[in-house]
């Protein structure tokens, strides 16, 4: 064969694997409003930096014809490209080739590319569009996807692993983005459930939908499965991107940095104002951090789920930094499973990757109640608390206003290890709220007063004067600075610095035995 047949014919079957399952299969797609694969990728990567890994790999199969029936690369396109000038890696499954369906060889160039990730440091990001398991395979393609979940599991920690739902992801197949570290779905394409609509009708005589079951909107309110619900494909592969620019490579590197662009020494007036007098009142704690962070750029995580926690990452001063938060508007704030939950993955994720942990805490406690307690409030919330404890990198904490009980502790506090804690002039820190405690304290006073209601408000009043406040705490070294709210901004950024070179270690252990 001379040299141009040759070239012809590479150039005949790159072709054909680029067509995937062809031009009417692609039509499917766009009509299903999805992109292709490579649409997909084209979008997500730097221009023209996509390298292609096994375009011409085919299944192996030979049952139900499926030896007449072959496409080169097979179900799924595997590389290696940039973001923003960074490697990443990167997997995304053609629904064009049998529905995207695991095969044996789908399986093998997934693995190869987390393979290649972790031998050289860099993220995995994973595009699911796929009908699930290829039946005509059998247990081979549910070998695959055992042999996926492993590498998941041994790159969790040591480099960022990202998935996209943009299509079908069912059964097993959910497992693999679920041991990753952040799942965006795509709001009306993207589904994940482990049995579909019909499965739950026969079993339980349940009526529901695709999207209702496994939608995006399901899982990032409801179940919590996905931390970000995007509104379609194109801005979902650019918050992919944006979120990129906070991690580091892998756990050996520091978060990026940028120059920064806002007064690190800024002060800002409106804090002053912000936290209500009334204590019982709410206010919103993303304004705060909005006011605080480079430039107001706070990516939040898990913004529709567990409201009453906020987490996400911005920069401080250029540097990547996670912020943990209260949120007072909603159910004030309190610690329940599912915001323990939430903060605790966050936390962990960010002690991992090396990125400091800046918490905002105004939290009047954990939440009451026999549903809470009969669904493990108990070794949930510990999941926070272990969580905390755990960390190592550099952990800096503000009280805006309430710190009581346990859920005090919680937060950051230096007990946990907490380096510098900050309380503003308005924080109360206390067992519990001055309600609660005057009626303990005080009950049998209260109840031989010839005005009961009118001595309780004045010991209420003296006790908050007296212990619901920053002063006892700090005259303890518990609490490091009470500080100016309008200060809060260059004070976070020079404890940052400050603590940039901080080296803290656990004892020895193969692992620690988290509260799951």
């Amino acid at each position: 064969m001379s040299k141009e047949n040759r070239l012809e014919k590479l150039k005949k079957l790159r072709e054909a694997s680029r067509l995937g399952g062809g031009e009417e299969r692609i039509k499917q797609q766009h009509t299903r409003g999805k992109l292709t694969s490579r649409e997909r990728i084209a979008q997500l990567l730097d221009e023209g930096t996509f390298e292609e890994v096994d375009a011409f790999v085919t299944h192996r199969a030979t049952e139900f014809g499926l030896a007449e029936r072959k496409f080169p690369g097979d179900a799924v396109v595997t590389g290696y490209g940039q973001i923003n000038g960074r490697l990443v890696y990167i997997f995304s499954q053609d629904f064009t080739v049998f529905g995207g369906s695991l095969s044996e060889v789908v399986s093998e160039k997934i693995c190869k590319i987390m393979d290649l990730a972790m031998k050289n440091g860099a993220p995995v990001i994973g595009i699911n569009d796929s009908g699930g398991a290829r039946i005509q395979e059998g247990v081979v393609s549910l070998a695959g996807y055992g042999n996926i979940f492993l590498r998941n599991t041994i790159a969790s920690g040591v480099v960022p692993q990202i998935s996209i739902i943009a299509g079908p992801c069912a059964g097993g197949a959910v497992y693999s983005p679920a041991l990753t570290d952040f799942i965006f779905m795509v709001e009306g394409t993207g589904q994940m459930y482990i049995t579909g609509p019909d499965v739950i009708k026969a079993v339980t005589g349940e009526d529901v939908t695709h999207e209702q079951l496994g939608g995006a909107l399901a899982h990032a309110t409801k179940s919590g499965v996905a931390h970000f619900s995007m509104e379609s494909e194109a801005i979902c592969l650019q918050a992919v991107r944006r979120l990129l620019a906070f991690l580091p490579q892998n756990n050996t590197e520091d978060p990026p940095s940028i120059e920064p662009t806002d007064d690190p020494n800024r002060r800002e007036e409106r804090l002053l104002d912000i936290v209500p007098e009334d204590p019982n009142l709410p206010y919103n704690m993303k304004e705060v951090i909005s006011l605080i962070v480079d430039n107001s750029d706070f990516m939040e995580v898990h913004q529709g789920y567990a409201q009453n926690i906020i987490v996400g990452f911005a920069r401080l001063d250029g540097r990547s930094v996670g912020i943990v938060a209260q949120q007072p508007t909603h159910l004030s704030g309190v610690i329940d499973i599912d915001s323990s939950l939430k903060a605790a993955r966050f936390v962990r994720f960010c002690d991992a990757f090396n990125i400091p942990l800046v918490t905002f805490a105004d939290v009047p406690g954990f939440m009451p109640g026999t549903q809470q307690e009969y669904g493990g409030i108990i070794k949930h919330g510990a999941k926070l608390i272990y969580a905390y404890s755990e960390a190592t990198v550099p952990k800096v904490s503000v009280i805006t206003r309430k710190a009581y009980g346990g859920a005090y502790d919680v937060m950051s506090s230096k007990h946990l290890r907490g380096d510098i804690n900050y309380a503003w002039p308005t924080a109360e820190i206390a067992v519990m709220g001055p309600e609660g405690a005057v009626n303990i304290i005080f009950r049998d006073k209260i109840a031989r007063s010839s005005n009961p209601e009118e001595t309780r408000k004045k010991l209420i009043e003296d006790y908050r004067n007296t212990f619901a406040n920053p002063y006892i705490a700090a005259s303890r070294g518990y609490i490091d600075d009470v500080i100016d709210p309008r200060e809060t901004r260059p004070k976070l950024i020079r404890a940052l610095a400050m603590l940039q070179n901080k080296r803290d270690t656990d004892p020895p252990k193969k692992h620690g035995n988290i509260p799951l």
